[in-house]
């Protein structure tokens, strides 16, 4: 059964850090590129980040380029997101998403100031 758990989320102010986590189980975690996704209320989903399999090459999205850095620990099946320089723009619930493998149910980022 394919899992993966997101955690971290949670409120700061404008200019704070988050790191996020996911951990996974159910498949071949080291054979997968991994992404980050999220959606604010009444947006679209939005792609992030992503990583190779191997975790040696990262894309983000021109919105978070410079203050967001994915990252991977193949030996503890777990994928990361260090948020810097945070926004109220950066406001939505994160996902973890394995392409055509699953997603998980997200984790609440709220920046306020």
């Amino acid at each position: 059964q394919v899992q993966l758990v997101e955690s971290g989320g949670g409120l700061v102010q404008p200019g704070g850090s988050l790191r996020l986590s996911c951990a996974a189980s159910g498949f071949s975690f080291s054979r997968y590129a991994l992404a980050w996704e999220r959606q604010a209320p009444r947006k679209e989903r939005e792609l992030v980040a992503g990583i190779t399999a191997a975790g040696d090459s990262t894309a983000y999205a021109p919105s978070v380029k410079g203050r967001f850095t994915m990252s991977r620990d193949n030996t503890k099946n777990t994928v990361y997101l260090q948020m810097n320089s945070l926004k109220p723009e950066d406001t939505a619930v994160y996902y973890c998403d394995a392409p055509r493998i699953g997603r998980g149910q997200g984790t609440q980022v709220t920046v306020f100031s």
